[in-house]
């Protein structure tokens, strides 16, 4: 699989076959071939959380490639109305019934393993910092040894699974709350103990964050999902809540890193 960069286009595909659902993922994601004949992990418009979950996994998977973080290719997948027919189980059916139309997906990739603290080698320093550094700018909660979300392919860690960021969109009315948050839950980061050069990764990656990339970032964010959230009188007004609190947690970032920093030595 070709590595996707942060100037590379994201590309709309169309499913073609639903081969397997992934049963440990709480939204049913499943396996899907597309119609450029490649396997995708499909996350669902209709499921959950719905569409703030494909925000979140969009948004965050882009700013993890603005950050050169390894993260397999991101795509749109649009369902069509018929795909749904061929479908036995009635709770796929269900659920593939309500995602027509556009939805998120990610590049399968095959025989990969999931990353536990005894896998070998250890996590290089600098990229476990980076990693660490980007979960708690996006509040990510699911990178613990619980839920870990990374995975070793060809030698390497990948990222997945960002639905559960940015969960202060839940929430619109109360969102600038989370602009300077601790992001106390970065305690329980399967990479923390790794992380020992934070003040380093801070200094680059919010280099590399420039309100231009931010506000590239937001406005891929399609209009299908922005609808449905009466908090906002216009699409427009919708990204640029998302481009502002991006920009000044950026700009607060101490706050979390000294959080991080703090929780890292208490547990040495």
């Amino acid at each position: 699989m070709t590595e996707q960069t942060a100037r590379t286009p994201i590309s709309t595909l169309s499913a073609v076959r639903y081969h397997v659902p992934l049963r440990q993922g709480g939204s049913l994601p499943a396996v899907v071939e597309t119609d450029n004949d490649k396997l995708y992990v499909m996350k669902f418009l209709g499921a959950g959380q719905g569409a703030k979950a494909l925000i979140a996994e969009l948004v965050a998977g882009e700013i993890a490639r603005a950050l050169d973080l390894r993260i397999p290719e991101i795509v749109f997948i649009t369902l069509d109305p018929n795909l749904p027919l061929s479908e036995p189980d009635p709770e796929i059916q269900d659920l593939l019934k309500a995602s027509i139309g556009l939805n998120f997906g990610i590049g399968f990739l095959p025989e990969a393993l999931e990353y536990n603290m005894l896998s070998t080698p250890k996590p290089d320093p600098y990229y476990a910092s980076k990693i660490v550094w980007f979960d708690a700018y996006t509040l990510n909660i699911d990178r613990t040894p619980r839920n870990v979300n990374l995975l070793k392919w060809e030698d390497h860690l990948w990222l997945i699974d960002h639905g559960a960021s940015l969960y202060f969109h839940h929430n619109w009315p109360g969102y600038e709350n989370y602009i300077r948050s601790p992001f106390p839950m970065i305690r329980d980061h399967t990479l923390l103990p790794f992380a020992n050069h934070l003040r380093q990764a801070d200094d680059q990656v919010r280099n590399l964050l420039t309100d231009k990339q931010l506000r590239i970032i937001v406005d891929m964010i399609p209009d299908e999902w922005l609808s449905g959230d009466d908090y906002f009188s216009s699409h427009d007004d919708y990204r640029s809540a998302y481009f502002d609190f991006l920009r000044e947690r950026r700009d607060h970032s101490g706050v979390f890193i000294q959080e991080a920093e703090h929780v890292r030595q208490a547990q040495l």
